[in-house]
């Protein structure tokens, strides 16, 4: 956090936004446990204080009980995280911002408070798809004396209604950057989403400047967040892609990359660069038992699949089937990362038009549709 956000930071407490009933994430263990202010005070308070994200909602409410449920559909992004999109998106007094996912509202607090003030002088537009979620963040806000104008809609459509906008401001995962942005943003304006492919929950801040009717920039940083309603990662039940017998048919080979420089683990850049070059694949990677690590990989819109077997000591085997290659694919494209030189996240880019969205390397010049 830059200096001029602490007044921001200072002002717009993270406490006056979050329910009662908490699910502080563990980034270590992927794991949350509940925390309840009406019968561990200290626990929640420490638990807002500290830089972590907080899960708000389970499975798009559906959810009840302490237990985590399935999927994690709302939530309170960690302090450093949300502070570091606000230095991207180079926002300031008497701007139009758009806030897309309002969420616990604390975003839209903080950049009412930075673009709006007591000058009156900016707007800020919240849009969140979720009724009750909407409802329950304006009335903290209204609580907080933070008055942004809030919008229950698909945040994926943005709101032509109130602009057109200085800054437009995700804070879900996209999949795919939406073009109907392009015109509800001034020349110039500024977009900052967090964005990645199906292959991995691998995403990165993209920063776009608008440009002649397209929108393109580097991405910044490596995040997770969980993504837009629309654009969550489809389902992939094993057993329809892999029907028992299946490795007998399956076309076998050995490779020669080893499982250290496969398996680099989360916020690194090869998830992500990979995703930027495998289209339509998904990625899993399961825990290492008795000195053996599977890695699957999953077509997406058929049913290739394939599955690289990382043994201690010994030669890595492969097995494909299905119309695509998937692990030729793969390693193609992990050949190319390291004839890169392996570029890390804020080396490519994205380019965004309203016909669809390509990412490069570099410079715009060296582009492919994603």
């Amino acid at each position: 956090m830059s200096s001029d956000w602490a007044p921001t930071f200072a002002a717009v407490d993270r406490a006056a936004f979050l329910p009662d009933l908490i699910w502080p994430w563990d980034m270590e263990t992927g794991t949350s446990v509940a925390v309840d202010r009406t019968t561990d005070p200290d626990g929640w308070y420490a638990a807002v204080d500290s830089d972590r994200p907080i899960v708000t909602q389970w499975d798009d409410g559906e959810h009840s009980g302490t237990a985590p449920g399935r999927v994690s559909t709302s939530s309170s992004s960690a302090p450093s995280v949300n502070y570091g999109l606000f230095q991207d998106l180079d926002a300031d007094e008497g701007m139009n911002v758009l806030d897309v996912a309002t969420g616990t509202g604390e975003t839209a607090g903080a950049l009412y408070h930075r673009c709006v003030g007591s000058r009156g002088r900016g707007r800020v537009t919240t849009i969140e798809i979720d009724r009750t979620v909407s409802m329950r963040a304006r009335e903290r806000l209204c609580a907080a004396g933070l008055y942004p104008d809030g919008v229950v809609g698909d945040g994926f459509e943005g709101h032509a209604d109130h602009g057109p906008y200085d800054r437009i401001l995700a804070t879900v995962g996209l999949r795919e950057s939406p073009g109907v942005w392009l015109p509800q943003l001034r020349k110039g304006g500024i977009i900052v989403a967090p964005w990645g492919t199906h292959y991995s929950n691998a995403d990165a801040v993209a920063c776009l400047r608008a440009n002649g009717g397209i929108a393109l920039g580097h991405f910044t940083r490596p995040v997770e967040f969980m993504k837009i309603r629309a654009q969550r990662s489809p389902r992939r039940p094993h057993a329809e892609y892999v029907p028992a017998g299946t490795f007998d048919s399956a076309d076998t080979s050995t490779t020669a990359v080893t499982e250290s420089e496969f398996v680099t683990g989360r916020y690194t850049a090869l998830p992500f660069a990979l995703g930027l070059r495998v289209p339509h694949c998904v990625q899993a990677v399961a825990d290492a038992r008795d000195g053996a690590r599977p890695v699957w990989f999953y077509g997406l819109g058929d049913r290739s699949w394939a599955c690289v077997m990382f043994r201690d000591g010994e030669g890595t085997r492969v097995w494909q089937s299905g119309p695509r290659r998937l692990w030729d694919d793969v390693e193609a494209a992990f050949r190319w990362w390291q004839k890169q030189d392996r570029p890390t996240h804020d080396r490519f880019g994205l380019t965004v038009t309203p016909d669809g969205q390509e990412a490069w390397l570099d410079t715009p010049s060296d582009s492919w549709p994603v």
